[in-house]
């Protein structure tokens, strides 16, 4: 099949409630949709890819704009010119670009799915997923108080979320998380995520969350001191996840043999797309570490690609999968809805969702079309 053009979109998506995290608050997502059309034996088929990046370069270095200008620039000439093409050979052809990953991310997924959607086959069988359904946890923005906290969680649990992940910063953690294990009981599975925001100085303040019997502390020390987390492994008893410190099957490899971590959090996004995220998965699997699928506030289009990840074997921690109506009130597929605390992984061709033409037209700010 060779590519022949790809759609830009742009699109705004207000959040049901700011999202507060120790880098910043989310209350619109202004997120980039590319859209593949390749052309093959059987004709033209179309597939969907989302980008994770956010406005702004604080949870990394990618933001929107950029992504838009090293894809017109560089990525899709470099595609376009590589005449045969399917979704294993995108981050071949684009390795000698440095970073860029949710980019390179978003156009990997959506020849993928065009790949897939000619072929007749599922994401999920093509990343190898073994399951139909997969457990669903949510993730808990910093609130203005713990009464607000409280509230939102007993929300959450309501809902049949079988796991609850807290952000914390400093000043916020030892006595959210208190509350939150006194209210719900030591039944209710938590963990916390700080976003890079501690040093290895706080090591002993970080310890004090060792008694709320927490499933893990998710990257607490900033994404390039993987040595800290191994030494902070060894201060604390709550297991050390890391999240932004994976960027490959390469550094998951490195961090595990430095004992940096004994859990991981694989978001395809932030290492370059699924296939890498598999390998990371594989990775993982031969050491023993358990890993879980992180989420960015995705849209049905992300989530649904997600979700067939977080159904492959070694996904045995619930992931950060929620269904649609944690984020947004309207989502531009048909939306994800939870069942028992598990969402359904989509089993048609390609990723099994594709946009709603009124929804995706209504949130639409931009569109371009890009041809060789």
């Amino acid at each position: 099949m060779n590519l022949t053009g790809v759609e830009l979109r742009r699109i705004s998506m207000p959040l049901v409630a700011p999202f507060r995290t120790s880098f910043g608050t989310e209350s619109t997502r202004d997120i980039l949709l590319l859209r593949a059309v390749l052309d093959g034996p059987s004709g033209e088929s179309e597939g969907w890819g989302e980008c994770v990046a956010m406005s702004d370069p604080l949870y990394s270095s990618e933001y929107v704009e950029a992504t838009v200008d090293v894809l017109k620039r560089f990525f899709l000439p470099k595609l376009f010119a590589a005449g045969h093409l399917d979704g294993s050979l995108v981050g071949h052809i684009l390795e000698p670009f440095k970073g860029h990953w949710m980019s390179k991310a978003a156009i990997e997924t959506a020849v993928l799915d065009a790949e897939l959607r000619a072929a007749g086959r599922s994401f999920a069988r093509e990343l190898g997923a073994v399951r139909e359904q997969v457990p669903c946890g949510v993730s808990v923005g910093i609130a203005d108080s713990i009464d607000r906290l409280l509230d939102e969680v007993a929300g959450y649990v309501s809902a049949g979320y079988v796991r609850i992940k807290l952000k914390i910063q400093p000043g916020w953690d030892v006595e959210p998380v208190r509350a939150v294990r006194e209210r719900f009981g030591d039944d209710l599975l938590i963990q916390v995520d700080a976003n890079t925001a501690y040093t290895l100085q706080d090591a002993r303040h970080l310890a004090k969350l060792d008694p709320f019997n927490l499933l893990l502390m998710e990257q607490p020390l900033p994404e390039e001191d993987v040595l800290g987390h191994a030494e902070l492994a060894k201060l604390v008893r709550t297991p050390i996840c890391l999240d932004e410190s994976i960027t490959s099957a390469r550094t998951a490899a490195a961090a595990i043999s430095l004992g940096a971590c004994s859990i991981i959090n694989i978001k395809p996004g932030r290492v370059g797309g699924y296939l890498e995220a598999r390998r990371i998965h594989d990775v993982a699997a031969a050491h023993g570490i358990a890993v879980w699928c992180g989420g960015m506030l995705e849209t049905g289009i992300g989530r649904a690609a997600n979700v067939a990840l977080a159904a492959l074997p070694g996904f045995t921690l619930p992931g950060d999968t929620s269904a649609s109506d944690r984020y947004y009130k309207t989502d531009i597929t048909e939306p994800f809805v939870l069942s028992d605390g598990h969402l359904d992984v989509p089993a048609g061709p390609g990723i099994g969702v594709a946009p709603l033409p009124d929804q995706l037209a209504a949130v639409t700010t931009q569109t371009e079309w890009v041809t060789p």
